[in-house]
């Protein structure tokens, strides 16, 4: 294992199947963004599965933990994420299963063959050119602001690579929701699941998991909301079963 951690990487457990990740907290560490989609879509017996905007890794590692999807691809655009990525999917023996392409999602159609995947999840950057400070550490600034792919750029790439009645999930930011719907509409993924969650009970949700089917007839539901925490530092059993503790 050791020669799989390069200095000022740590290996996290995931409390799944012992899987494990390694990550670098200087760069950018997965957030629980990414483990709440994990829990939210959908990966049925044999379906091909693709990640856009992988990261390290995280949402593949923990869906072939969860699921019985066949084969995983993920993209990603910075090679240092990618390669970590794939020393991750080593660790855990899964070259079988995961496939880390290093790539651009603008360019996603060029890299896979057209509706040739079942499910496709992403957790893009939320903040566009109007929203938050710019974080000054690169990887964590192309990690959360759009500025080298958009929320157009994912949700029409997906559309392509969906086979027909293929599913979509992402996770976002609720001030984005009228954008995320009108883009799905436009590019015919119809949102058909949308969780909200939220902090605390008394508080505005700051997350929204999402499910688009390609082709699907429009009807929505919108499912109970996800509470993360019952009081400070202690998570509600929800979450807890997400996470698999």
């Amino acid at each position: 294992m050791t020669n799989l951690v390069l200095p000022n990487e740590r290996v996290d457990d995931l409390h799944r199947k012992n899987y494990k990740i390694i990550q670098n907290p200087e760069k950018f560490c997965f957030g629980m963004d990414a483990v709440l989609l994990s829990g939210f879509a959908k990966v049925k017996e044999g379906e091909s599965v693709l990640d856009l905007g992988t990261g390290t890794g995280i949402i593949p590692i923990l869906l072939e933990a969860k699921t019985k999807g066949e084969k995983f691809t993920a993209l990603e655009i910075q090679e240092e994420s990618a390669d970590m990525a794939r020393r991750s999917v080593l660790l855990n023996h899964l070259e079988d299963k995961i496939s880390i392409v290093t790539g651009d999602i603008k360019e996603a159609n060029q890299l896979f063959k057209a509706a040739s995947f079942d499910v496709i999840t992403t957790n893009p950057p939320y903040m566009d050119n109007h929203h938050g400070l710019v974080n000054p550490n690169m990887p964590k600034a192309i990690a959360r602001h759009e500025l080298l792919c958009n929320l157009e750029d994912v949700i029409g790439q997906a559309a392509k690579l969906l086979k027909p009645n293929g599913r979509f999930y992402m996770v976002h930011r609720p001030h984005r929701l009228v954008d995320i719907m009108t883009t799905m509409k436009k590019y015919k993924l119809e949102p058909k699941r949308m969780r909200l969650v939220y902090p605390y009970v008394d508080k505005e949700p700051n997350m929204v998991l999402i499910e688009g089917l390609r082709g699907g007839k429009p009807m929505l539901k919108v499912e109970a909301p996800l509470i993360v925490y019952k009081e400070p530092n202690v998570y509600t059993q929800d979450i807890l079963d997400i996470y698999g503790y």
